[in-house]
């Protein structure tokens, strides 16, 4: 559902992902680990088509990602964090985003959504009044009312306390039991210990391993202790 194939990205001199390749199969919870600078994000907006790759090829269910193509309907995001009208209402702001589908309101979703982000009567106050966790829970349920077939989530639990993380872990692994793909990118790794089936590394922008959860833990008892063998202990913020 989701590959990239010997995909690279520059900017300027700096390359940020280097031919890169991987794929993530239908009811699969990826997590996209590596340290600050790895080439995470970088990597999620060509998957999105936000950022176009220089060299390689981006694919979602078999179809070519550019910004706007049809594919990407099928697909909730959540990157470089939450975006809304601050003087609008958080449920003006939904079907705001909503209307730009083409589709009929309700969302297919919506009652899951609203369940997730528990905003409760907050969701008819205006965005702006919101803490920085209501707005992550929020952008939340704006990648999933649709109900997709693949999330794509860039560090989906910043802001979140830890009754709301795992109801988001609870989320994602009913979504993928139900058969969507789900790639997360997270430095909570005890998170995403409990989250992931399947894991892609990266460093320096370029592929230090991927496989199953099980298989990459190794002799190791914590996902902490496998990734600072993977990356060489070179990510203070992922522990």
């Amino acid at each position: 559902m989701i590959e990239t194939k010997a995909v690279s990205k520059s900017y300027g001199r700096h390359r940020a992902v280097d031919e890169l390749t991987f794929r993530v199969r239908a009811g699969q919870v990826c997590a996209l680990l590596g340290p600050n600078g790895a080439g995470k994000t970088s990597t999620m907006r060509m998957l999105v088509g936000l950022t176009t790759p220089d060299t390689g090829t981006v694919r979602i269910a078999q179809s070519p990602v550019a910004l706007g193509a049809e594919v990407l309907r099928r697909v909730g995001v959540v990157i470089d964090g939450p975006a809304f009208v601050p003087h609008l209402s958080g449920a003006t702001n939904l079907r705001l985003l909503w209307s730009a589908t083409g589709s009929a309101w309700p969302p297919p979703a919506l009652d899951d959504a609203l369940e997730l982000a528990g905003l409760g009567p907050m969701l008819d106050r205006k965005v702006k009044a919101y803490s920085m966790g209501m707005k992550q829970r929020l952008i939340l349920a704006a990648a999933v009312m649709r109900r997709p077939d693949v999330l794509i989530l860039d560090e989906p639990a910043n802001g979140l306390d830890p009754a709301e993380v795992r109801a988001l872990r609870r989320h994602l692994a009913a979504r993928a039991a139900d058969g969507a793909t789900v790639l997360v990118s997270s430095h909570q790794l005890a998170e995403v210990q409990q989250l992931a089936s399947h894991l892609v590394v990266m460093n320096h922008g370029r592929l230090v391993t991927s496989g199953r959860l099980d298989d990459l833990l190794g002799a190791h008892e914590s996902l902490e202790d496998a990734y600072l063998a993977m990356t060489g202990g070179t990510d203070d913020a992922a522990v």
